[in-house]
């Protein structure tokens, strides 16, 4: 029996958020030969979503990760729980001739399906994560008020207005002490969250319905064949299907995977508590990020920090400074917190996809792989949670539709894909400063 014991402080990359754990539960190592139903290899939220789903559903799961649950971008993302979907275009296009004239409904109502999945598990599991409603997708010049004014409108005709209000320069200040913004649109449905308690509040509902939890074992092979399994340096796990869920951070199956995704590094920082400060600055306690295509995102934590990011490095290679890079913006978002002390920063490594599309798709009969969130994860992974949960229990609809999208691999993998990421985010950045 897998049984969860408490040791104490979990060790995770040093953020805020292993800084403010609700659950110091310990996995245990696997060791020996398990039996399951669905081996899942990672610990991140594709890899627990995806188990939640399962064992609700019946099963006998098993989730292995090298590191900790929660270890990789799962715990250390900017907390934003948003309709955006990074893709959606080139969704649109890919999957026009599949889903005909209800590609646009599709789209739509993706959009908003991994809120409710996460609103409904933090109801039903008592999860705390400190989840809050409200958001703004800021503009900084006209031509972003022109986006967002077109995406208003669709919110409006599909019976979304009442959650959504496009805000004028002037209304900003009631929202943001700010003087960057031209304006922006309010959107009530969008949440924001601890990321790393709500993946660990997860792994603790999969785990009390009966799934198999283990850390600190990292998978060496997966065994294809009529009765797959996954290889640890101490165990092995022994299933009908095997799911690989660890997005960016593994290097399992190079020869179908290899060139299909790339990392892209972000840099977070938190100040220290702001007290009144926090409610001067952002009264509405709402989260927050701009329309450029690298954008600066952020919200206030439970403790009235500002949690701060921004910055995508597309080389795929750590910065050295974080704070360095990101207090020059949050000094110029918010003036009044010049010279602020900065107490926690870290970085978070999230899987880009050149189309953006989530790649979904089989490595052999009975193995299969889910990836590639491009910025989104939160949502997303929820999203595609079900997907997979549904394909693995026989309802390939949603899958098939995921799984026929095109994706370019690039040679040479990560050696020639971060390059020419970091070419494309040029390009498109200097686009940008021409509209």
């Amino acid at each position: 029996m897998n049984a969860a014991v408490n040791k104490g402080p979990a060790q995770r990359a040093p953020s805020y958020y292993s800084a403010s754990l609700n659950d110091t539960t310990e996995y245990p190592t696997l060791k020996g030969t398990v039996q399951v139903d669905v081996a899942i290899i990672g610990g991140g939220f594709t890899g627990v979503a995806t188990a939640v789903e399962l064992a609700e559903r019946g099963l006998k799961v098993a989730i292995v990760e090298t590191n900790r649950i929660g270890w990789g971008a799962s715990g250390r993302n900017g907390g934003q729980v948003t309709g955006s979907l990074s893709g959606d275009e080139a969704m649109r296009t890919q999957m026009r001739d599949r889903l005909g004239a209800e590609v646009d409904d599709f789209i739509w109502h993706l959009r908003w399906r991994g809120h409710q999945i996460i609103e409904q598990r933090v109801e039903r599991y008592g999860i705390q994560c400190d989840l809050k409603h409200g958001h703004l997708h800021a503009a900084m010049k006209p031509s972003h008020m022109t986006e967002l004014r077109a995406f208003e409108a669709e919110a409006q005709r599909r019976g979304m207005g009442e959650l959504v209000q496009l805000l004028d320069r002037d209304a900003m200040q009631q929202h943001l002490h700010s003087p960057l913004y031209l304006g922006a649109l309010k959107n009530r449905r969008n949440l924001h969250l601890h990321p790393l308690n709500l993946c660990l509040g997860e792994a603790r509902a999969a785990h009390d319905l009966g799934a198999l939890v283990f850390e600190n074992s990292e998978v060496l092979e997966i065994v294809h064949g009529p009765r797959p399994a996954v290889v640890t340096a101490q165990g092995r796990i022994e299933a009908r299907q095997v799911m690989l869920a660890g997005d960016v951070y593994h290097k399992l199956e190079k020869r179908q995977l290899k060139g299909k995704i790339f990392p892209a590094m972000g840099g977070i920082v938190t100040t220290a508590p702001l007290g009144e400060l926090a409610e001067q600055i952002n009264p509405q306690d709402l989260a927050v990020y701009d329309c450029r295509f690298v954008l600066d995102y952020y919200r206030l934590t439970a403790d009235k920090r500002l949690l701060f990011g921004g910055g995508a490095n597309y080389s795929g290679r750590d910065s050295r400074d974080i704070e360095g890079e990101l207090r020059p913006c949050i000094e110029r978002t918010f003036p009044v917190l010049k010279g602020v002390p900065i107490e926690f920063q870290w970085s978070c490594a999230m899987g880009i996809v050149v189309n953006r599309i989530p790649q979904l798709g089989k490595l052999s009969d009975n193995v299969w792989y889910c990836q590639g969130y491009s910025g989104h994860g939160i949502a997303t992974s929820h999203i595609m949670g079900e997907i997979m949960a549904e394909a693995l229990t026989g309802t390939l609809e949603k899958f098939d539709t995921f799984a026929a999208c095109k994706h370019i691999k690039v040679p040479m993998g990560d050696l020639l894909g971060n390059p020419l990421l970091a070419a494309g985010m040029w390009y498109y950045q200097m686009l940008e400063k021409l509209r």
